[in-house]
């Protein structure tokens, strides 16, 4: 076997052989096949595309370049959750120990923002003590004493799909919906989960721009799930404004902990609780409340224990940036238009997010919303506060916000778009 045979094949719009997609994966983990090669490669993928069959082989052999985890030893049925990606998407936050409190174990290897997306990981680290990095032992411990677990995927998890995803982002073939979809599920299948449902998410703060390429995306993962014997489910749901009122990492933790204390925006306790839903559901558990485990507080008692088994304080304050700077409605009317996208680059540029897996991040950079689509603003009235230990990287964020919404004159109809715009199983 050649790489050159295995590149002009997909070049030509060929399908490639079983045997060529199981040696390639594993050559290139082992530096056989150089990364110009792997890159061009990605790049044939990218624009001529995979079928299912060749998706399936693609993500089975990522999964065996490392190692598989299993939960069989566990008393209760497994359940987990992935998101796409998006602005204050702070969903796995309250969503972990809130199934784990109606009964199911929830596995929840997470990762780390990247560009205008905030990452999980980033978030629970500004919580005083908390370990992202745990053994599987650890791990295990934590998941049967607490019902869930959020915590960094170890190195022997999928490392062809690490070494992978580091080269399509420097290489520009990150959209290619096969290996998206391959590079979620491999990591996902991997980790020994029994069901999973996923965030898909679509608008100008997702990766999916389109409700179309969000179904692509979507019914791939969903049979490459189904295939491995996953019971697998997809919601679509929008990201074309943010999420909560908070973009960033010390403000998303206490926006989630005002969800498990009963409060908290009305569109994160929606998607909190339907993805809930759909996590017992798939897990075979059928007479849970969400709602209610939001409400008695027993939701709580499991995020608590589960910070303090892994670390972290749950009584401890949470980081405070040192500066603010409070931009306001430039004039009186309807709130129309909040754009996620620009909102997640301002908070990026606070120091909320890292251009490089490498760079560090502030635990109290981000933006706080004042205002969400739909409310009444009057000119003068705060409309977001910037959030940053930095002051001088205010003009910077504020150029990433310029144009990001839009003021109608008061009485304008407003229509807001639902949370949960599909459903794909």
């Amino acid at each position: 076997m050649d790489v050159i045979s295995v590149i002009r094949t997909k070049r030509d719009r060929g399908e490639l052989s079983p045997e060529q997609i199981d040696w390639v994966i594993d050559a290139y983990t082992r530096g056989v096949v150089a990364d110009e090669q792997m890159s061009a490669l990605a790049m044939a993928i990218l624009l001529n595309g995979m079928n299912r069959t060749e998706i399936a082989r693609w993500t089975a052999a990522m999964i065996a370049s490392g190692e598989r985890m299993n939960f069989d030893a566990l008393s209760r049925p497994t359940a987990d959750k992935h998101s796409t990606g998006g602005v204050g998407d702070k969903i796995t936050l309250p969503l972990a120990p809130l199934v784990a409190a109606c009964g199911a174990a929830v596995p929840q290897l997470s990762g780390r923002g990247l560009g205008h997306t905030g990452g999980t990981l980033d978030k629970l680290e500004s919580i005083p003590g908390w370990r992202a990095l745990l053994s599987n032992e650890e791990m295990m411990h934590v998941l049967d004493t607490t019902g869930a677990v959020i915590c960094a995927a170890g190195d022997g998890l999928a490392p062809a799909d690490k070494k992978l995803y580091a080269l399509r982002d420097v290489t520009g073939t990150v959209e290619a919906i096969p290996l998206i979809a391959s590079s979620i599920m491999s990591k996902k299948i991997a980790e020994g989960t029994g069901s999973l449902v996923l965030d898909v998410k679509v608008g100008t703060g997702a990766f999916m721009k389109n409700i179309e390429d969000a179904r692509e995306l979507a019914r791939t993962m969903v049979g490459l799930g189904t295939d491995s014997g996953v019971k697998t489910v997809a919601l679509l749901t929008d990201m074309s404004t943010p999420l909560g009122l908070t973009a960033g990492n010390a403000l998303e933790v206490r926006e989630s902990v005002e969800v498990l204390a009963g409060g908290g925006p009305a569109d994160v306790v929606e998607l909190t609780i339907a993805l809930a839903k759909e996590m017992l559901d798939a897990a075979g558990i059928k007479d849970a409340d969400p709602a209610k485990a939001l409400a008695d507080g027993s939701a709580m008692d499991h995020w608590r224990r589960m910070i303090a088994a892994q670390g972290g304080d749950p009584d401890a304050a949470l980081p405070v940036a040192r500066e603010q700077h409070v931009v306001t409605a430039p004039e009186s009317g309807v709130l129309t238009r909040l754009d996620a996208y620009g909102v997640g680059v301002g908070a990026w540029r606070l120091g909320a997010g890292r251009a490089r897996k490498e760079d560090p991040v502030q635990a109290g950079a981000g933006i706080e919303l004042h205002a969400k689509p739909g409310d009444t603003v009057t000119a003068g009235q705060p409309l977001m506060t910037l959030h940053t230990d930095t002051p001088e990287k205010f003009e910077y964020a504020l150029g990433a916000l310029e144009g990001t919404y839009d003021i109608a004159p008061a009485g304008t109809a407003f229509s807001a778009t639902p949370i949960v715009l599909d459903r794909i199983a």
